[in-house]
């Protein structure tokens, strides 16, 4: 009994001390607040639909009350697809064999677009571009790219990966992810750190036929790969604005860019490298325009003796500020280690802290959702009811489009039973995709309180209905109301009020 008493008291004092050190952090209006869902951990292989579908919808439900509002959900592996595509085969990851369709059939990519618009978060669709065939994978299927033209995927370390030096490669990329843009109603298209394949000591890239065909009279190798990258980024960003200027293009890379032994603009960093090892110029991509946001993925703890987490995102947030800057984050690290200035705290409220003294960080995604679902280390528990409480817009894009719909109209609360109130409104009217209202966002103001539209603590819902159902209780629905409307970049309209008494 002494015991158990003891062991409580360590555990309250343990929970009031966090308390007491979390201050209430000021809430960003617009904040990307992402979750990568991935396949090639196995989680959805050989599963029923029925239980793929209860699986997901239970973790979006989750993520939701966490206060995500982007899921970056994984369709393409190993070219195949999580979908229904014309040019590469069901995945494994999927049905358990390649080339074999769900059964029941269903399309994971169109159920979960529409699962997540119901919720109010973006669907970005994530896709390996160069990965043909990861190491666990024994049988492909008769209609996979590296059966049908074998002649333009290379071999390395148990890995199969399109060739980034043919073009071919590069035009096939684009037409099956223009197929995606073109047939699904997604947010955003996305990749990962992918590129040449992660170096294997002793293992050279085989490319050397490739390079003396295909120079370009580019006499360094190592340029040349960088090239070949290059070329493809901004042909796929092109591709894709060209059908749906909308759909925002985004990149996941590594998280350090150069070392500084490599580069005096490198980070003070010692490990694997975008520009010199994986053949990726991140910061050119960004510079260009090619790409509309990153994600760099910062997985280190702070304190990492090689990649230390504050050294890295304050180099990010140095020189990745000409697009959107969202960091990786690694949920289950996090969790794992201690506050260096507190060590009955995880890092988490350290991290979240160095996001918000950034000034071109925008935002988040979690490495991993299932990590956050899970709530390790109480890391959901902490977004739900401390980080992300209120719920944000995105990050404004105006490279993409900067001018706000028009108003919404016809706002009025109505009584629809003697205890129920609903606000009801008309969209406003618009002309192309610019223009078009998608979305809108509910403030609530108590009685006497001052509206202030830059106040997310007063964001009621962000809704893609013409409609919100008001509290209950009558003391919590009196005051208040404005709506205001969001177009597809979440450019936001001049609010329109009414008044509820009670």
């Amino acid at each position: 009994m002494t015991r158990t008493y003891n062991t409580w008291t360590k555990v309250l004092a343990a929970a009031a001390m966090v308390c007491c050190t979390l201050q209430a952090p000021a809430q960003q209006k617009r904040e990307f607040r992402g979750a990568w869902i991935q396949c090639v951990n196995g989680q959805f292989q050989g599963m029923p639909t029925r239980e793929m579908q209860k699986t997901l919808s239970y973790q979006l439900d989750e993520l939701q009350k966490d206060g995500v509002n982007a899921i970056i959900f994984q369709v393409r592996p190993e070219c195949d697809a999580l979908y229904n595509s014309p040019y590469e085969p069901w995945s494994r990851f999927l049905s358990g064999q390649q080339g074999k369709a769900p059964a029941p059939y269903w399309d994971p990519l169109a159920w979960m677009v529409d699962q997540c618009h119901q919720r109010n978060m973006e669907l970005h669709a994530w896709i390996n571009p160069y990965r043909a065939k990861t190491k666990g994978t024994t049988m492909l299927a008769v209609t996979h790219i590296s059966q049908t033209h074998p002649e333009r995927v290379f071999e390395y370390d148990g890995q199969y990966i399109l060739n980034p030096g043919l073009a071919e490669n590069r035009e096939y990329i684009c037409r099956v992810t223009a197929d995606i843009v073109r047939r699904y109603d997604i947010d955003g298209l996305h990749i990962d750190d992918y590129f040449y394949p992660y170096p294997t000591p002793g293992k050279a890239i085989p490319d050397d036929a490739t390079y003396r065909m295909n120079s370009n009279g580019i006499g360094n190798r190592d340029d040349w790969r960088r090239y070949n990258v290059n070329l493809f980024m901004k042909q796929l960003h092109d591709s894709i604005s060209r059908i749906k200027p909308w759909v925002k293009f985004g990149v996941s890379p590594f998280g350090i860019y150069r070392n500084k032994k490599s580069s005096p603009m490198g980070s003070d960093t010692n490990g694997l490298q975008n520009y010199d090892d994986l053949y990726a110029d991140v910061l050119l991509w960004i510079n260009n325009g090619w790409v509309d946001y990153c994600v760099p993925q910062i997985y280190w703890q702070i304190g990492h003796p090689a990649a230390d987490y504050e050294t890295l995102i304050r180099w990010w947030d140095k020189h990745a500020g000409n697009r959107p800057l969202y960091i990786g984050e690694d949920v289950e690290r996090t969790a794992k280690y201690a506050d260096l200035q507190n060590a009955k705290s995880n890092q988490m409220p350290a991290k979240f802290a160095l996001r918000n003294e950034m000034r071109n960080v925008k935002g988040a995604v979690l490495w991993y959702a299932k990590a956050a679902v899970d709530n390790i280390g109480q890391y959901g528990s902490m977004l739900r009811t401390h980080y992300w409480k209120y719920p944000a817009l995105q990050p404004a894009m105006p490279f993409i489009d900067g001018k706000a719909p028009k108003k919404v109209k016809k706002l009025k609360a109505i009584k629809v039973t003697p205890e129920e109130q609903v606000l009801f409104w008309t969209a406003p009217k618009g002309k192309g995709w610019k223009d078009q209202a998608t979305a809108y966002v509910v403030y609530h103001f108590m009685p006497g309180e001052k509206i202030n539209l830059n106040d997310a603590s007063k964001i009621a819902a962000i809704t893609r209905n013409t409609h919100h159902a008001l509290p209950q209780n009558p003391l919590k629905r009196m005051g208040t109301y404005v709506v205001t409307a969001l177009d597809r970049m979440h450019n936001e309209s001049k609010g329109v009020k009414t008044k509820v008494k009670r």
